[in-house]
């Protein structure tokens, strides 16, 4: 029979050895917990050998079969402008090649940038420490979670915002399940974080960090005054999860008097990319820095009195003593890091500001426009926002339909939360004729009973 995997260098004597190993019969019952569904009963289906021209052709030909949408979707991926420049810094070899960050001697290039990033953030963020880095906004919101409790010791109780993105609370809730967290919800109230709830829980005296997003998964800036200050007296830790680029323009975690800010940088000139990959970014105070997981690099002299970079505070037992370890996520998306320091440096504060300036006054244009037209009306009138609303579907639509139809004609409205709800976003990337096709496209939609 012809084997399914024809490129694993196994022998049937190598599988047999490794069934006996594990106390399975044969390979169905290895892999009895994966729906049969999902497993493979056959070869892949791959052409014939092609010449390199014919390779090219055929994925062109693939590639052509896409249909760029205008994208007004957000919900923690967003749709910016990467300089080009960014793609020539990340070409060079003194970056692409540098060997292993342990050994200083020849990984400089690693070395420099990762410390030009762990700067850049920890500006950004307003707190002492930056780490590189986690695998995405979710892991690190995760990882903040375990720092939390790593940091109280006794307590295992750890509560979260209803207002946290699903796929990020969902991650946690994984996590939390394994390490015996218990990860309990704060209710929200007109679309932001009850503060009569979070005092109320506190008020337990078990809770070892509070978890709130900023701009929260509808798109609101909340306000947190205040918030650090009464988690801080319950003895806790206050760690937030906020939208990167938006830190350019909104008061930092530092500012709010968060421990730990946490979040993806994707919106730091990433490109969507079908969903990464990303980078998870994490910085905190310095009495935190040795419960944080991932790199830290540190600037020095030489012998020769000529400044160095070398990786500082790296526990060994996060590599070889998983129990012991701060997280066991030892890889660093270094790649991506590179990506988000030439992206900071070559736009600099004042870039980074009017790239938010752009979104949000495209974002506002946008929502009283649709407002308007009756049709599609913030669901939480008043709460300030910055590029990303949830609006409210009027009856005789649907978020589904109203994203299927515009996807029809070349526009990706946003992410469906409910039946009647939809989250939208606008960056710097979407014209104003672009926003008056939306709109004519939303007017144009019939009314169902």
């Amino acid at each position: 029979m012809l084997h399914p995997h024809p490129y694993f260098p196994y022998t049937q004597e190598d599988v047999d050895a490794m069934l006996a190993g594990c106390g399975a019969h044969d390979i169905d019952e290895l892999y009895a917990d994966v729906p049969p569904q999902l497993r493979l009963k056959a070869p892949y289906s791959l052409p014939q050998a092609m010449s390199e021209p014919e390779l090219r052709e055929y994925f062109n030909n693939l590639d052509s079969e896409n249909r760029p949408l205008k994208c007004f979707a957000g919900g923690g991926v967003y749709h910016h402008a990467t300089p080009a420049a960014v793609e020539s810094i990340l070409s060079r070899s003194e970056f692409l090649t540098a060997y292993t960050p342990y050994q200083p001697e020849v990984s400089q290039g690693t070395l420099q940038y990762i410390f030009e990033y762990q700067s850049m953030m920890c500006e950004l963020t307003g707190l002492d420490v930056s780490n590189a880095s986690l695998y995405d906004g979710s892991t690190a919101t995760a990882e903040a979670m375990l720092m939390c409790v790593a940091a109280a010791r006794r307590r295992k109780r750890v509560l979260i915002s209803a207002t946290v993105a699903p796929d990020v609370a969902q991650v946690c809730s994984t996590y939390a399940r394994w390490h015996g967290i218990a990860l309990d919800v704060i209710p929200e109230r007109d679309g932001i974080t009850c503060r009569e709830s979070l005092r109320e829980m506190l008020g337990a005296g078990d809770v070892a960090g509070v978890i709130m997003a900023q701009p929260n998964y509808y798109g609101i800036v909340e306000d947190m005054a205040g918030v650090a200050d009464e988690v801080h007296a319950a003895k806790a830790l206050l760690a937030m999860n906020c939208v990167a680029s938006t830190l350019a323009v909104l008061r930092t975690p530092g500012e709010w008097g968060a421990d730990i800010a946490v979040g993806d940088a994707q919106s730091l000139g990433m490109p969507m990319n079908y969903g990464g990959p990303y980078l998870g970014y994490m910085c905190t105070t310095r009495s935190l820095m040795r419960k944080m997981p991932g790199r830290i690099v540190g600037a020095t002299t030489d012998a020769s009195g000529q400044r160095v970079f070398v990786l500082t505070l790296q526990a060994r037992e996060q590599h070889i003593r998983r129990d012991k370890a701060t997280s066991n996520i030892c890889s660093n998306q270094g790649i991506m890091a590179l990506h988000v320091a030439a992206y900071l440096s070559l736009l600099g504060a004042a870039g980074l500001r009017e790239i938010n300036e752009a979104g949000c006054a495209g974002m506002h244009r946008l929502a009283e426009m649709l407002a308007a037209t009756g049709r599609l009306t913030p669901a939480y009138p008043g709460r300030p926002y910055l590029n990303e609303v949830l609006l409210r579907v009027a009856p005789g639509l649907t978020a589904r339909g109203i994203i299927d139809a515009a996807a029809a004609h070349g526009v990706l409205a946003g992410i469906e939360v409910a039946p009647d709800l939809l989250l939208v976003a606008c960056t710097e990337m979407q014209s104003q004729a672009d926003i008056d096709r939306y709109v004519q496209l939303v007017k144009s939609l019939p009314l169902h009973e």
